[in-house]
């Protein structure tokens, strides 16, 4: 597999995303609403500067914008399958935990063993290629709008264009055949948790401000493409059924839903999605004392645990852009995003021994951007200091520091 970034990177990249939120004009390009516009625009400043805390970080972002101009145009039309609608333009992919199960001699229908991955799911691209695509475009993006840098722009724009505008290739806006399982479903509700990132998309385009490179048309097409798949989201069986799930897969579903919904300027829609956050995700998800029951039963538990906060984050980040206040929503017993952040905070300082299950090794690391944003968020030196505690080797040069290290 090509990587762009490792996957450290790639959460930090994500929290990125926690600073922007994208309008949609009548120009070619998308305004960036900035979190805090002058922090940010300070840090690009002072980014060049030799003695600047940010040199590291911004030398790091160029070197991985260096190998995202390296990557081929991907496209749906890579994989060798078809999916059985016929068309190659659909999205299609395997469910990861599922197997064949050995008392059948076909192994049909598959079996799940979760947390264990079945690497029969390479075999098909689209996930694989979707994933590179959008942290490429993103990576060129971000290094377009700290260097202004044309051959950035040029290549992100090329990337988003194959994926999802030129007919010759784009993407069918739906995800029908998603997570198929052999020998039951050609596609499930739980394959929207490979989109998951999708608003990564325009997040790259509102970056791209003052390049020529990309068009009011490009913007046309772009926002025709994400209005079709949000009524695809809101509309389809499976979408519906992944708006119901009460584990992650609801918050993330919610995280996309909301960022399409502000990318194509339904923020009426974005912001019901973002207030019905606050019962539907945080209330049920979350305990009085900050445990996450659905994520603790899975035999990967500390992986989602964190995953489920960075999908919080989001959440509460879109919910500042569009005026709902999630970060500081606490229910009547207590239940908020804070506690479930303080939850985590004796475990990783070891005063506490986690007797949950976890199959795979998990390195406390992959805390670091999720303690590092919430001390920025709460000004809360506890959580700063566990991110301090957790910084991996190399985090000074990691480009979290360039998006909200400065605020």
């Amino acid at each position: 597999m090509y990587d762009i970034i490792h996957r450290s990177q790639m959460r930090a990249l994500i929290l990125f995303s926690l600073s922007l939120l994208l309008a949609v004009q009548s120009s070619a390009q998308s305004k960036i609403l900035f979190e805090e516009r002058a922090s940010l625009e300070a840090v690009r400043l002072s980014a060049v500067s030799s003695k600047s805390e940010f040199k590291n970080p911004l030398k790091r972002l160029k070197k991985d914008a260096d190998k995202a101009l390296a990557l081929p145009l991907l496209s749906v039309l890579d994989k060798t399958q078809t999916p059985p609608s016929g068309d190659k333009h659909d999205y299609m992919s395997l469910a990861r935990y599922y197997w064949p199960d050995p008392l059948k001699p076909d192994g049909l229908p598959y079996i799940s063993r979760d947390g264990e991955v079945n690497p029969e799911i390479s075999g098909i691209t689209d996930r694989d290629n979707f994933e590179k695509m959008y942290n490429a475009a993103h990576t060129l993006g971000l290094a377009y709008y700290f260097t202004s840098d044309e051959q950035y722009a040029r290549k992100a724009v090329l990337l988003i264009r194959t994926w999802f505008l030129d007919p010759a290739t784009r993407m069918n806006p739906n995800l029908n055949f998603g997570q198929g399982i052999k020998g039951k479903d050609a596609g499930r509700p739980s394959g929207l948790i490979e989109t998951r990132e999708i608003g990564l998309i325009p997040d790259a385009v509102a970056l791209l401000a003052g390049s020529k490179e990309w068009t009011d048309e490009d913007q046309k097409g772009l926002v025709k493409w994400f209005d079709a798949y949000l009524r695809w989201l809101k509309e389809s069986p499976i979408g519906s059924s992944e708006a119901a799930s009460t584990n992650n897969h609801g918050v993330w579903y919610d995280v996309q839903a909301a960022a399409v919904a502000l990318f194509v300027g339904k923020d009426d829609l974005a912001r019901t999605i973002l207030e019905e956050a606050k019962s539907k995700r945080i209330d049920k998800q979350i305990e009085p004392d900050g445990a996450q029951p659905r994520e603790l039963a899975r035999t990967l538990s500390k992986h989602y645990v964190r995953f489920n906060l960075e999908g919080l984050f989001r959440l509460a980040s879109l919910g500042r852009r569009a005026g709902v206040d999630l970060w500081g929503y606490q229910s009547g017993d207590g239940r908020s995003i804070i506690k479930a952040v303080e939850w985590v905070v004796p475990y990783v300082e070891g005063k506490k021994k986690w007797t949950q299950q976890q199959i795979k090794e998990f390195k406390w690391s992959e805390f670091y951007p999720i303690f590092f944003q919430a001390g920025v968020v709460y000004g809360d030196a506890s959580f700063s200091q566990c991110a301090a505690r957790l910084a991996p080797e190399g985090s000074v040069s990691d480009r979290i520091h360039l998006v909200v290290g400065n605020k």
